[in-house]
């Protein structure tokens, strides 16, 4: 078995760690689990350096379980949150369930033979039927208030960090997280829990359950939570989460969020969210310093993760996307771009809207760039840069000022991409 502590432990993905837990991972195959809040149908980056642990546990010949926190995901962890979550209904639930693992399948190996295939549970299955009474006599009794009262996540409730202050429902969050640790202890032999740093607080009260109610030994690691190098959140941007589901976050978009990450971010992500080995990681880094303005790292970055969350394919539309916007595509690859897809490479450049009865009829090149919209200020200049050939309509050079142009050279029945010099675009909807 390969070490799966210094595994993590050279990519940067390792916090906390309780003592002998590298030698139980060394000693025999263990089980281990990550818990994964269902309040959405879909992951976002957030959750990949959980499901990252998860896969190099795996590979490293350890069991994975991905525990879904469909009770615990009820209430909502505090730690790092100032508000209470809204409760989910069971039906938004097993819906949520059934995508996540969805997901998930491209970063483990669940319906394999071996010893070491990954599972899927939800904690609703044993929390939905163990009443409040039962609960409070068999768990509650067995952790004292001064000991939850001394963790951070409650702390910083109670100093004033956040004004809203803490439900008794919140507050028992971590005796519901610490009774999931027993739980797959007793019935799937799980020796350990893994997760965030902030998690650290809620994992330590499992391990203390479990050695009051069974006297079972456990162990436990932590990963750091990434950051982005500026300071900033990692995973967020102005439009809100990355998300793993195309829905939400397109292949574009997310191939565009990894390619733009920093110089220094690049060298810690590669490590952290893909599978590359140590070697070819190092030999990269050291390639990219030589030459940082080729942003190599950023490039097999951007692919490594667009591949494994979507496919090559997505990876390869998404690259041949970008050129369209910075490099020199032709015309056929622009027209073959979906209409979601075209509208996000082209974001933000500046639109002008026209009349699409009038485009059937046809419109001179010169009134539509300069009296129907404000491409060019007045005739006489769009018909010197039209004539100059540094003028392009759909990615291929207008030259002739005279020509109409029509609905027939609409991209997706709708647009008119134009083109000044290199990387000015502008947009024309026909409406």
């Amino acid at each position: 078995m390969k070490n799966f502590v210094e595994e993590l432990r050279w990519r940067g993905m390792l916090q906390d760690i309780m003592p002998g837990t590298e030698e139980q991972l060394l000693k025999e195959p263990t089980t281990a689990y990550v818990g994964i809040d269902p309040t959405a149908d879909s992951l976002h980056i957030g959750h990949l350096c959980g499901i990252m642990m998860l896969r190099h546990l795996q590979r490293c010949g350890h069991k994975p379980i991905a525990l879904i926190g469909g009770a615990t995901g009820m209430i909502g962890d505090p730690s790092g949150k100032s508000a209470e979550r809204n409760l989910l209904t069971e039906e938004t639930l097993r819906h949520n369930q059934e995508c996540i693992k969805h997901q998930l399948e491209r970063f483990l190996d669940f319906s394999s033979s071996a010893p070491n295939a990954a599972e899927l549970v939800n904690n609703y299955d044993w929390m939905k039927d163990f009443s409040f009474l039962d609960f409070s006599r068999e768990v509650g009794k067995l952790i004292t208030v001064n000991y939850m009262m001394a963790k951070d996540s409650v702390k910083k409730r109670f100093n004033g960090e956040y004004s809203q202050g803490m439900s008794f429902t919140e507050f028992t969050y971590q005796l519901l997280q610490g009774y999931d640790f027993v739980y797959l202890n007793e019935h799937k032999n799980c020796k350990m829990q893994m997760g965030g740093s902030d998690q650290w607080g809620n994992i330590t009260t499992g391990i203390e359950l479990m050695r009051k109610m069974n006297g079972h030994e456990a162990f436990a690691l932590t990963c750091p939570l990434i950051t982005k190098a500026d300071g900033g959140k990692f995973g967020k941007t102005e439009s809100g989460n990355i998300w793993l589901d195309r829905r939400y976050t397109s292949p574009y978009k997310f191939y565009q969020f990894w390619l733009n990450v920093s110089d220094q971010d690049a060298e810690r992500y590669i490590k952290i969210f893909t599978s590359l080995d140590r070697e070819e990681i190092e030999a990269l880094v050291a390639e990219h310093r030589e030459a940082p303005h080729l942003r190599l790292l950023q490039k097999r970055l951007a692919k490594e993760v667009t591949i494994m969350v979507h496919s090559e394919q997505d990876y390869l539309a998404a690259v041949e996307a970008s050129n369209i916007l910075f490099g020199n595509a032709t015309a056929e690859q622009l027209r073959s771009l979906d209409e979601d897809t075209f509208l996000q490479v082209f974001e933000g450049v500046e639109q002008f809207r026209v009349s699409r009865e009038e485009l059937s009829e046809g419109i001179q090149p010169l009134t539509l760039l300069a009296e129907k919209t404000q491409i060019f200020p007045s005739k006489g200049e769009a018909r010197k840069m039209i004539l100059a050939n540094g003028f392009s309509m759909n990615k291929e050079k207008l030259t002739d000022p005279q020509t109409p142009i029509t609905t027939r050279q609409l991209l997706n029945n709708k647009y008119l991409l134009f083109q000044k010099g290199k990387k000015q675009y502008y947009l024309v909807v026909a409406e």
